[in-house]
C-alpha cells in the first residue's frame, strides 16, 4: 500500500466506518477522515459507503486519501480585520462563519488564505496547514485571534495560552434567563460517550474552567460575559449547554428549533489582553460584535 492508500481487515463487530478509520489513520482528524469517506474514497467489500456504515467483523475496509492540498501559493483576496498588527504578530477579528484554516472539504476561504493574500509573514511552528495560528474559533464563532509571524513569537505566544497568560473574553448570548449574577463552570471536558463529533463534560475529560457574568436580562434570553481560563474544544458552548442556557444559534448543543434566527453562534470572542512576547508590553485588544449580532441585541432591548 502507498503512504495515500489504506486496507484493514475488521477483527470485531459494530463499529462505525469513520471510528474506525480514525483510530487506524491517527494522522488525520476524524472530519478529515470524514470528508476523505464522503467524496467517495472509502469501499467496504469493495462498495462505497457512508461514514456511518457500521461495520461487520472480517470486512475488508479501504481508503485512498486524498493528498494535501498545498499552502504555497494559494493566498486570496478576502478582507480583513486587523485590529492590531507590528512586525512580529497581528490580531484579526475573524467573521462569522469563516473557517480558520484549510482542511478537507474546506482548502479555500478560509482565514489562512486571507492571511497569505494580504501578504503577511507567517510563523511555520505548526503543520503547513496552519501556518500562524497560534489558537482557533469555530467556524461559527466570531472575534479576535492573535496570528504568529515569527516563530519565535508563536512558540512564546503558545507558552504563555499553556500558562493561561493570554486573557480571553467572550460575550454569549443564551437561552433563557440565568439565576446567577456570576458564577464559575468548571465540568471536564472530553468527547461524547456516543456522539463522537460533540464534545461534553465527562468525568476522563480535560479540566475546565469558564467564568461568566450577566450583562442583561432580555425576555427568554440572558447577555454574558465569559472569560476562558482554559480553551478547549467547545468549552464556552458545552458550560453553558450543560446550564440548561445553549447559546443562540447553536444547533450542534442547543438543540435544532430556536426562535432566533442567525447565520452562526451569538458567540463573540471580544477582548484579547496579553503580554507582547518580544517588547513586553501589555496588548489590549477589542471588537464590538458583528451587526447582525448587534441587531439582535437591540431587537432584544426594544422588546
Amino acid at each position: 500500500m502507498s503512504a495515500n492508500r489504506h486496507r484493514f481487515i475488521v477483527g470485531c463487530w459494530g463499529e462505525r466506518l469513520d471510528k474506525f478509520l480514525s483510530d487506524k489513520i491517527t494522522q488525520l482528524s476524524r472530519s478529515e477522515i470524514q470528508a476523505n469517506i464522503v467524496a467517495g474514497r472509502a469501499k467496504v467489500n469493495g462498495k462505497k459507503v457512508k461514514k456511518g456504515h457500521v461495520l461487520a467483523k472480517e470486512d475488508v475496509v479501504e481508503i485512498e486519501i486524498a493528498p494535501p492540498e498545498p499552502i504555497a501559493g494559494v493566498g486570496e483576496e478576502i478582507p480583513l480585520d486587523i485590529r492590531y498588527e507590528d512586525q512580529w504578530l497581528l490580531v484579526v477579528n475573524k467573521p462569522t462563519g469563516m473557517v480558520v484554516h484549510p482542511a478537507p472539504g474546506h482548502p479555500r476561504g478560509t482565514l489562512v488564505n486571507a492571511l497569505l493574500g494580504y501578504g503577511a509573514n507567517l510563523s511555520d511552528v505548526g503543520n503547513e496547514f496552519r501556518p500562524g495560528i497560534v489558537h482557533r474559533l469555530d467556524k461559527d464563532t466570531s472575534g479576535l485571534l492573535i496570528v504568529a509571524k515569527t516563530n519565535y513569537c508563536h512558540l512564546k505566544l503558545a507558552e504563555a495560552l499553556k500558562k493561561r497568560q493570554l486573557k480571553r473574553v467572550y460575550l454569549a448570548l443564551v437561552c433563557g434567563q440565568v439565576k446567577t449574577a456570576q458564577g464559575m463552570v468548571t465540568g471536564p471536558i472530553g468527547r461524547h460517550p456516543r456522539q463522537r463529533v460533540k464534545m461534553a463534560i465527562v468525568e476522563d475529560g480535560k479540566p475546565a474552567r469558564t467564568d461568566f457574568r450577566v450583562l442583561r436580562h432580555y425576555l427568554h434570553y440572558t447577555l454574558v460575559q465569559a472569560n476562558l481560563h482554559t480553551g478547549r474544544t467547545h468549552q464556552i458552548r458545552v458550560h453553558f449547554s450543560h446550564m440548561g442556557h445553549p447559546v443562540v444559534g447553536d444547533t450542534v448543543y442547543g438543540g435544532k428549533q430556536q426562535k432566533i434566527k442567525y447565520s452562526g453562534h451569538t458567540l463573540h470572542a471580544r477582548t484579547l489582553e496579553f503580554v507582547h512576547p518580544v517588547s513586553a508590553k501589555k496588548v489590549s485588544v477589542t471588537a464590538e460584535p458583528p451587526p447582525a449580532f448587534m441587531s439582535i441585541l437591540r431587537e432584544l432591548e426594544a422588546r
